[in-house]
């Protein structure tokens, strides 16, 4: 009994002094919207594949203006398109960003070939852009084949002399990525004018980079050397024709006679057309890249013109949506990517005079076609936490995020240290048409291109709440 008469008061006393004591509130942690994911990106399929516009705006780039190539007219009309759809999509901000583009003129060409006392065949070509010309002059010369760089190496300086060389060297029909065989193919020195020049050749001939087995060339871009004495005239033919000419060329002398007008003219201003959507939390910015110009006998609509529809497909979902974005979402549609590359130049420089932060940029110009993943060129911590999202994408079919390149427009962002991504799609046509007449609005499917601008508008929707 005496120890609880003293431990009582003890007690009493603790409580009732407790009870003088306020009591802090808990302090109330900082919350951030909780989603779930598979809602969302149901929201944004349905609203893409139901009311999507892409494709309609496609046909207005392809078919209204058509083939819009640096410093001509048809360039200059897809800028003034390209605001305006910009605006229609939601875009606050809209501005153009000067860039300086070379002004070639292909002009009159042709590409004729006789055998012996035989008459002269005309041959389907397309010189190299921004290629130099013969002056509109006939440039007549014998043919030389050579398909491999030992066969060059090879041969003599006097054997290689005032000769035309054609190379017929094929993508790899066994490499089962077209843009690897394409990649692949495409380095090869021997299509490179600079090398054949060198050798003491006048002019290049060679079999058009494509899948297709049509005779249909395809356009193909050339790189001189800063110390070339003499820039050579560079062409590419189909590939039926590119194997008609090696059966001849192995059983007797074939002539050619290249007549190019094209020539080089300076230069001109051509725009990047910019919009966005300002971030709510912070600058730091998302970037969505495309191509906006196209060859000048091409409509462009897989190269890139889905592209471009497609990143602006992303703006108006996210309005439509009422999506508050965290940070500011842009669509940079790039001039110049065809014969130059200044475009993207021109926006890497900007991006880093005015030390603005990017999180992310996209890149799409692999066509409109089903689309299957993302290629990640970022530090493992990113990819890894992409990887994590794999299961919210697998139901709309993109499940392939191993591939870890980004050539696109976006490419020069990379010295930045700018994590990048590109669309991965279905290739296996893509190069049947790419750089070539054949490139048009009947080529795209709807669904497809908008199941692309869906995983594009899922994919930006994850990074702007988690990064």
């Amino acid at each position: 009994m005496k120890k609880i008469f003293i431990i009582l008061p003890l007690f009493l006393s603790g409580f009732l002094f407790s009870q003088k004591k306020p009591q802090k509130k808990p302090v109330k942690k900082a919350t951030t919207a909780k989603f779930n994911y598979h809602d969302e990106f149901k929201k944004i399929s349905d609203e893409v594949m139901g009311n999507g516009t892409a494709y309609e705006n496609l046909g207005e780039l392809t078919k209204g203006i058509g083939p819009r190539f640096s410093a001509t007219p048809g360039y200059a009309k897809a800028t003034e398109w390209a605001e305006k759809k910009l605006k229609e999509a939601g875009a606050q901000n809209i501005w153009k960003q000067d860039v300086k583009v070379p002004v070639w003129i292909r002009g009159k060409e042709s590409l004729q070939i006789k055998t012996g006392n035989g008459d002269w065949k005309n041959i389907r070509m397309l010189s190299f852009g921004n290629s130099e010309g013969t002056g509109g002059k006939d440039l007549t010369a014998e043919i030389i084949l050579i398909n491999d760089i030992t066969e060059l190496n090879a041969l003599t300086s006097l054997q290689l002399k005032d000769k035309i060389v054609f190379v017929n060297m094929p993508l790899d029909p066994k490499v089962i990525s077209t843009v690897d065989s394409y990649l692949a193919t495409a380095k090869s020195r021997l299509l490179s004018a600079s090398v054949i020049g060198k050798r003491g050749a006048k002019g290049l001939i060679i079999r058009s980079l494509t899948t297709a087995s049509d005779d249909t060339p395809h356009a193909k871009m050339i790189y001189y050397e800063p110390d070339d004495k003499v820039r050579i005239p560079a062409v590419t033919i189909g590939v039926k024709s590119a194997d008609e000419l090696e059966k001849l060329l192995k059983k007797q002398k074939v002539t050619a006679k290249l007549n190019m007008s094209a020539e080089l003219k300076g230069e001109a201003v051509n725009q990047n057309i910019i919009g966005e959507i300002p971030g709510n939390k912070d600058a730091k910015v998302i970037v969505l890249g495309a191509q906006l110009d196209s060859w000048d006998f091409a409509e462009g609509a897989h190269d890139d013109g889905s592209g471009v529809v497609q990143c602006i497909e992303v703006l108006r979902a996210l309005k439509a949506l009422g999506f508050t974005n965290n940070h500011t979402i842009r669509v940079v549609l790039y001039a110049n990517s065809e014969n130059g590359g200044q475009g993207r130049e021109m926006y890497a420089s900007y991006v880093k005079k005015k030390d603005e932060k990017h999180i992310f940029a996209l890149g799409t110009d692999s066509g409109g076609y089903s689309p299957r993943g993302f290629s990640l060129d970022m530090p493992s911590q990113r990819r890894r936490q992409i990887f994590e999202w794999k299961n919210y994408f697998l139901p709309y079919g993109i499940y392939d995020f191993d591939q870890t390149y980004a050539i696109q427009d976006i490419s020069p962002l990379k010295k930045m240290d700018i994590p990048l991504a590109e669309i991965v799609v279905d290739t296996q046509r893509y190069f049947d048409y790419h750089h070539s007449v054949e490139d048009t609005f009947d080529k795209v499917n709807k669904r497809e291109l908008l199941l692309g601008a869906t995983a594009m508008t899922q994919l930006i929707f994850m990074i702007d709440k988690n990064w």
